[in-house]
This record gives C-alpha cells, sequence and structure tokens, in this order.
C-alpha cells in the first residue's frame, strides 16, 4: 500500500501569481527526473490547458482556487508521490490511461509486449483462422487489453486480476476507449478464472525480486502498488505459477507473450520450454536492447 506521508506546509499565499512564476516556484519544489517538465504538467493540469497553451500565456495570472489546488500537488510531488498519479492519467500506446495507486503505472517498456503481441495476431488472420480470443493476465490499469481490443478490433478478450480496486480502473478504461463490449474483466489468480481457452495469452507479471527491493526508486517503493510487483525471493514466482497454468488453458497453435525483468531472460526462457517444450521459444529486446519479452509460439 501507499506510503501516507505529511504534506510539507506549501500554501497558496507562496505561490507566485502567474504562470511563468509559477512554474519557476514548482520547478524547485517537485521531485522528478526533469522538473520543470513536471510543474508544467501539474500546472497544466489545474488550468485545464494543453503544455502548449500554458507556455504561450506565461503572465495569464492564477486565481486563488488555481494557486492553492497546485500548491497542494507541488506538496505532494515533493514528498515523492509520482506525477502521473497527482494527474490521475498515464498515456500508453498514444491512449490516455486512468490510473490510480490501486495500479501500477504503464509504462514505455511495456509497449513493446503490445507490438509483440499485434504482430504475432495479424500473421495469424492472414492465415484465415477466425475471430481472436485473448487473456491479459495481470491487467492491473488495463492498457494491455484495451490496446490490443482496440487495434484488433475482431478481437474479444478477458483480463484478471486478484485486485478488484484494479479491475474497477481497468473497466473505467475499457469504457473511456470503447471496447467494453468486447472485454471481460475477473477477478481471480493469473489463468484461474479464465472461462474457456484462448488463443493469445499476454502478461506483464510482478518480476521483482524481494532481493531488488531497496533498490528500487523511492517513488515505486513507497507509492505504487507491492501485489504488481513483488515476484518474490527470486522474481520469479509469479512467472513460474503462470507458466504452469498457461498451457491448459492455451488453445492449438496458440502464443504466449510474457514481460520480464532484463536479468530473468535465461531462467523465464528454461521455464517456458519446460512448461511448452514443443514451441519456439524466443527472447525480444527493448529500446535498450535489454531482455524484455518471452515469445512463445507454434
Amino acid at each position: 500500500m501507499p506510503v501516507t506521508r505529511p504534506h510539507p506546509e506549501t500554501t497558496m499565499a507562496e505561490v507566485p501569481r502567474t504562470v511563468g512564476e509559477a512554474l519557476r516556484w514548482a520547478a524547485r519544489q517537485v521531485r522528478a527526473p526533469q522538473p520543470r517538465l513536471a510543474a508544467e504538467v501539474l500546472l497544466a493540469h489545474v488550468l485545464g490547458l494543453s503544455r502548449a497553451s500554458l507556455l504561450a500565456h506565461p503572465e495569464r495570472a492564477l486565481t486563488e482556487a488555481e494557486a492553492a489546488a497546485f500548491a497542494r500537488l507541488v506538496a505532494r510531488s515533493a514528498q515523492g508521490e509520482p506525477l502521473f498519479y497527482l494527474i490521475g492519467e498515464r498515456e500508453f500506446y498514444g491512449m490516455p490511461f486512468k490510473v490510480t495507486p490501486a495500479v501500477l503505472i504503464p509504462r514505455p517498456e511495456t509497449e513493446h509486449l503490445v507490438d509483440a503481441a499485434l504482430e504475432w495476431a495479424r500473421s495469424r488472420a492472414y492465415r484465415h483462422y477466425g475471430p481472436l480470443c485473448f487473456a491479459d493476465i495481470g491487467t492491473g490499469s488495463g492498457c494491455i487489453a484495451v490496446a490490443l481490443a482496440v487495434y484488433l478490433p475482431n478481437s474479444h478478450g478477458c483480463a484478471t486480476d486478484l485486485s478488484e480496486e484494479a479491475l474497477a480502473v481497468a473497466r473505467e478504461n475499457a469504457a473511456r476507449h470503447g471496447v467494453s463490449h468486447r472485454l471481460t474483466f475477473l477477478q481471480g489468480d493469473l489463468c484461474t478464472p479464465l472461462p474457456e481457452p484462448v488463443d493469445l495469452l499476454v502478461a506483464n507479471l510482478p518480476y521483482v525480486a524481494r532481493t531488488e527491493w531497496e533498490a528500487l526508486d523511492p517513488a515505486i517503493q513507497n507509492y505504487e502498488p507491492t501485489l504488481a510487483l513483488d515476484g518474490g525471493a527470486n522474481g520469479l514466482e509469479v512467472i513460474r505459477r503462470f507458466l504452469a497454468q498457461a498451457p491448459r488453458v492455451l488453445r492449438p497453435m496458440g502464443a504466449v507473450f510474457l514481460e520480464i525483468g532484463a536479468g530473468q531472460g535465461a531462467a523465464v526462457t528454461a521455464l517456458a520450454r519446460a512448461a511448452f517444450p514443443r514451441a519456439v521459444v524466443r527472447l525480444l529486446q527493448d529500446a535498450a536492447g535489454l531482455d524484455r519479452i518471452v515469445a512463445i509460439t507454434h
């Protein structure tokens, strides 16, 4: 669970009353890799403007209510709360997704998982199979399931998660992008809630080892859900259970795409080959050249 911290005593009286001055002030307060950018995103969110519109009018005066709202967000950022929880939204695969502390913030690396799954699904379509049925295991915000449903308009799918709070966020995101009628959200452990076998399994499961926990960014440790991160003693406990279940819920000629930690390629590949001895198991890299996806295809 996120750690609740007292907010510093930042008041609206301390916030400069023009956009330009407020941004300079906030950039000295926020805790973020790019403080000025974070300040711009927060103030644009408070004012309901795009960043371009915000920056085009640095002389614009803030009302008392706007200054107070901005001060509250800056104070929370100064304590380390992630930017995307503060604004309640994160872009993934070119689409905005609601995020709350009940779900992991979508990462750019996970877009490679969607890329790989879409490439496989589209090649399958050329072989004249019927409509695709997929499942997103451990869906969190629903970003993977929603992206697949949007870009595979003839598909339908299920998305599972242990957390009902996460599933509520995922359902909102599915509705936002017009794919609720093609997605079924199910509470339960990994593949066990699936009502029938599927053609495609995708999963971004917890894979942080307990020995790596202290090395995580404090913003991740203190604010993102442990349930979505903790992979057990060696980071492979949840992945191992998923791969044990996967053969029972995958249709013949189906495929599995699984996101992994950068140092887990050899171990997860071995687990995948043991679970699917007749399949082709490949390691796919992310934009940084790190092992990121284990692909299991027939």
